[in-house]
Formats: structure tokens, C-alpha cells, sequence
């Protein structure tokens, strides 16, 4: 597990699992003779993609950024998505001398099924249950509107079994905008790839991390017309991640991933050229 210190903040990028998904859907209209020199794929145009989800360490709380593919997805699924690692969180956090219960907060930057698969896991007996039990699960409004009544399009990503639980459970905490998590922890409601897609803003010490989410999904998505054709909203997701990158770049700050397999975080310049980097 790699780890990035922020200030006095600690984050350390957990096992939330490795799968693969078509790198046209991921690149949207870039030709492909562009991306690939950026990305790889092989002879099926696949190309590979990490869940993983960020451990926040604040000196007064624990915050888990997404929650990675979980462990209820079935042999289907596991094909369809080409799950090559699976989900490995509650053994990360054991290692890390963590358990479940001490997660003071998950922040979810929307909840399609590869962000939102670990917030419910099956136990030893197979039942289903909160995986932070204790943790306040932190959604946008209107994702959480659009989660419960999904169009013909997003019912294909928002599945009952990863938050049905969580709807009962007396620990979601919807929110409208911009919010403050913890001291220095804040989220900021973007629009674009959903609705409700929300990003993390991370300051401690002088030191800023942006958690862009799938406005950014990989170190390759840096050009803002690079944009997923998963996205809702496109225009959208094209400006606020002009806006978000221009201003992160001018920070220098750091811009974590969650979905890239080969880098959790970098320091990019104005072109889009990588200053700094903390490989996978």
C-alpha cells in the first residue's frame, strides 16, 4: 500500500480491486491512435483500471474516499467487468491496525457500482452489512435522488444491493454543495459524469490534494476534452475540470486517482506534463 503525507495528513490508497473496461468508453470520441500513446490496451481495446479507494488520516479522523468494487458481485459480473483483483479492503485496514468500526466517515463522490460496491459487503455468514458500521456515508442530494429513482440509463449502475442497507442503516448524510468533512477536508458537489458527482478537497500544512474522482479518472484524462462517454453531462465534466485543474495546477497541488492502475497521484503543470508522481 503506497501512502502520500499532506501536511499532517496521511493518505494511503487501499485494494479495492483491478478489473477492465472498453478504452473506447473510457476515452469517449478521442481517437484511439491518441489515448493509446498515453494508455495501454490490448488486441480487444481493453484497457486495465484499479478501485482504489483513498484512507485519509486526519489528526482527528479517519475518512475513506469511495469504497472500491466490494465482494458481492457475482461470477457474471466478475466476467463481464473483468475483475482480475478483488476487493481487499477490510484486510488493508487490518494490516494498517484499523478496524472497520474506527471509519469516522466514507465520502462517496457518486455512487455508480465501482465507488459505492464496498459500502455493503457480505460477512463470514453471507448476510449483508454496513461495512463501516460507524462511519457517516457522505452523498450528494441529488445523487442520492437519482440513486433511488434511476433513468434507463443509470439503473444499469445504481444497484439496490450496494445501498439498500445503507438507506436503512441510519448512517447516510446527504448533503447540497459545498460541505466540510473534517478540518481540511471539504466537498464540493461538480456535476458532469452524474448529477450529483462531488470531488474532495484536501488541505493540511500549507499542502492541497485534489480528488477529482472520474472528472479525472486516470493521469491520461488530463486535457479536459478528454472526457468519458459515461459521462451524463459532458459539457458539464469538460468545464468544471478546466476550472478545477487550472486552479489545482496553479497550487501545485497534488491530484489523486482512483481508478488508475499505474499512478495514485501526480503533480501536473500547465500542459499537462507530470512534475511529480507517486506510482501504484
Amino acid at each position: 500500500m503506497k501512502s502520500l503525507w499532506l501536511g499532517a495528513f496521511e493518505l494511503t490508497w487501499l485494494h479495492g480491486g483491478r478489473f477492465e473496461l472498453d478504452g473506447g468508453a473510457m476515452f469517449g470520441v478521442v481517437p484511439k491512435v491518441l489515448w493509446t500513446k498515453k494508455y495501454p490496451s490490448d488486441e480487444n481495446n481493453y484497457i486495465p483500471l484499479a478501485a482504489s479507494p483513498i484512507l485519509v488520516k486526519t489528526p482527528k479522523a479517519l475518512i475513506l474516499i469511495e469504497s472500491g468494487l466490494g465482494n458481492k458481485l457475482t461470477d457474471k459480473q466478475k466476467q463481464i467487468f473483468r475483475v482480475g483483483q478483488e476487493w481487499n479492503i477490510p484486510a488493508d485496514l487490518h494490516a494498517l491496525g484499523i478496524g472497520r468500526e474506527e471509519v469516522d466517515f466514507v465520502v462517496l463522490t457518486h455512487f455508480d457500482f465501482d465507488h459505492s460496491g464496498g459500502v455493503v459487503m457480505r460477512d463470514d455468514k453471507g448476510e449483508l452489512t454496513l461495512t463501516f458500521p460507524n462511519a457517516r456515508h457522505i452523498v450528494q442530494r441529488t445523487e442520492w435522488e437519482d440513486v433511488l429513482h434511476p433513468n434507463m440509463r443509470s439503473i444499469n449502475t445504481f444497484w439496490p444491493v450496494n445501498y439498500e442497507v445503507l438507506k436503512a442503516g441510519g448512517k447516510l448524510e446527504l448533503i447540497d454543495g459545498e460541505a466540510d468533512v473534517a478540518e481540511g477536508v471539504k466537498t464540493i458537489r461538480t456535476g458532469g459524469h452524474n448529477r450529483g458527482h462531488q470531488i474532495v478537497r484536501l488541505e493540511s500544512g500549507g499542502e492541497t490534494a485534489l480528488h477529482l474522482a472520474d472528472l479525472l479518472p486516470t493521469h491520461a484524462h488530463f486535457n479536459p476534452l478528454w472526457v468519458m462517454a459515461y459521462d451524463n453531462f459532458p459539457l458539464d465534466a469538460i468545464r468544471r475540470k478546466e476550472e478545477l485543474e487550472a486552479k489545482g495546477v496553479k497550487e501545485g497541488a497534488w491530484f489523486t486517482f482512483y481508478h488508475d492502475p499505474f499512478m495514485n497521484a501526480c503533480k501536473f503543470d500547465e500542459k499537462g506534463n507530470i512534475l511529480e508522481k507517486i506510482n501504484a
